[in-house]
């Protein structure tokens, strides 16, 4: 039960006028696990449920964060305790979390690309077994998915293998949203659609489905050696300039892109405004400035030749209004091809390098925390030599980073065993877009039956999806499996998900 604490990402409730707040979490409470007698307790039984709920866990807040957030979230964690300590209180990661009172759980939110998830499904091996326990709370595909499609499924499971590795530490997961009309959407992707009549789950439902129904209870060692390493996704270097916003209004000038004594560009916007590409937005010359005015995001302009490479950009901007500050592409190939520094991204918090490579937006190097000030002109450079790439903000170096080659295993997976049916679980994601004959070898003193079971999720292409009319087209799929024992070969499909039951002896 997530509790609202008085916050939200802009407006918080006065410290001094909180304490209906937390009576409210009181109230839910002896709502869901007073007795029948209570006043609230009393109130669920007449709605047909006098047993109690057993309640749990309670979310304070929701991406909240901050000196405000600890001040409120000691107020509920000193209420809720003193009346139910038994109930685990789940804390927001919203730039940190608070240390002024004991953390048991903390809520962690991921929407990115496939690669993001796919990059990340090890995290969880190193996390500090001291710290407080992982509830991702939210998480989803939502760059490069379609309406929901293939390849954000399996990079959805990649993820999953690594939560349901590290169980120990990660508690709980739910992917979000759940529910949309396909005629009122305002979220994409959703778990489950439908209309007024029909209703589909999404690849990633599927995923969901294969990992709930076969779950172990203890997580098993597994080793997945001599993977060949996959770069499909490494980001190209050359490519044309751009400019962009991000629910911002800003403007730039005195643009010139330089490859050591020449000149590759030289802005003269009162003749060649004309020549930048307007992907989106209102751009227009004021001044002899090129001002981008309409809100929303990913508003963007571009400019040169896909052919430059090894440059340096240089240019001055100044924020008029809005939550962030300024996007300063480069190696732009086309719209969904490209890598951009975020001056004062996140809610104008942090500086940092992303990029874009048609299979969603992924973060490149590290965060810098900055933000950017209205109405003041800032000096930006971005030099380009080779694999590095240095950003200066007013003559200061603040990013100095490289452009992200890291190879990619194909295989992801966990295994566990449940110990009633004596079965073995073995959850696999093939990420690349190839065959991975695979040999398997379980030891550990069992003895592996000659017959096991399969469920497979795949289709022709990483971007297939469901939809009304066509419901079923990426579904798992069920085979019997003969002839295994304790070592033999398998072949997982490209761009799949993949659950072995094998049956083993005591």
């Amino acid at each position: 039960f997530v509790i609202n604490c008085g916050m939200s990402h802009t407006q918080n409730v006065p410290l001094r006028t909180m304490s209906p707040w937390v009576q409210d979490a009181l109230d839910a409470l002896e709502y869901a696990n007073g007795p029948a007698t209570s006043p609230w307790g009393s109130l669920r039984a007449r709605h047909g449920h006098p047993a109690p709920f057993h309640l749990r866990y309670m979310e304070i807040g929701n991406e909240n964060g901050g000196a405000p957030y600890a001040e409120r979230f000691a107020l509920f964690y000193d209420s809720i305790k003193s009346k139910y300590p038994d109930v685990h209180l789940i804390t927001d990661v919203w730039g940190g979390y608070p240390n002024n009172r004991p953390v048991e759980m903390i809520d962690e939110h991921y929407y990115s690309s496939p690669r993001f998830f796919i990059t990340n499904a090890d995290k969880y091996d190193s996390y500090d077994r001291k710290g407080p326990k992982i509830y991702v709370g939210e998480y989803a595909v939502t760059q490069g998915c379609g309406n929901g499609n293939l390849r954000a499924a399996v990079a959805e499971a990649a993820f999953m293998t690594g939560m349901e590795r590290n169980s120990d530490v990660v508690a709980m997961a739910s992917y979000a949203p759940l529910f949309a009309n396909v005629h009122y959407k305002k979220w994409n992707p959703d778990l489950i659609n439908f209309d007024g009549s029909l209703g589909y789950g999404t690849p990633s439902y599927y995923v969901q489905q294969m990992f709930s129904t076969n779950r172990g209870d203890v997580v098993l060692q597994s080793d997945w050696v001599s993977q060949d390493l996959i770069r499909e996704h490494a980001p190209r270097r050359n490519g044309k300039i751009g400019l962009g916003t991000w629910n911002t209004q800003s403007e730039y000038k005195d643009i010139k892109v330089t490859k050591g004594d020449k000149i590759l560009y030289e802005s003269d916007l009162e003749s060649d405004a004309k020549g930048w590409t307007r992907l989106s937005g209102n751009w227009k010359l004021v001044d002899g400035s090129l001002r981008q005015a309409a809100e929303g995001s990913q508003r963007l302009a571009m400019a040169g030749d896909t052919s430059w490479e090894d440059y340096t950009v240089t240019l001055k901007a100044r924020k008029i209004s809005g939550a962030e500050g300024f996007l300063i592409l480069f190696s732009v190939k086309d719209s969904d091809r490209w890598v951009w520094w975020n001056i004062g991204g996140w809610n104008n918090s942090q500086h940092a390098l992303e990029y874009s490579d048609g299979d969603g937006k992924s973060v490149m190097g590290h965060f810098v925390p900055g933000s950017v000030e209205t109405g003041r002109w800032y000096d930006i450079r971005i030099e380009l030599n080779g694999e590095h790439i240095k950003c200066y903000l007013d003559g200061k170096l603040i990013q100095n980073e490289v452009y992200d080659t890291t190879p990619t295993k194909p295989l992801y997976a966990v295994v566990s065993r449940v110990t009633a049916t004596h079965e073995i679980i073995v959850k696999v994601a093939n990420v690349s877009p190839m065959p991975v004959d695979t040999k398997i070898v379980i030891d550990g003193g069992v003895s592996i039956a000659s017959a096991g079971k399969s469920v497979v999720l795949t289709s022709a292409s990483p971007t297939d999806e469901n939809s009304l009319e066509l419901p079923t087209k990426v579904i798992p799929k069920s085979k019997t499996l003969e002839g295994i024992s304790n070592e033999f070969h398998y072949t997982f499909d490209p761009n799949s998900v993949t659950v072995l039951r094998l049956k083993a002896d005591h």
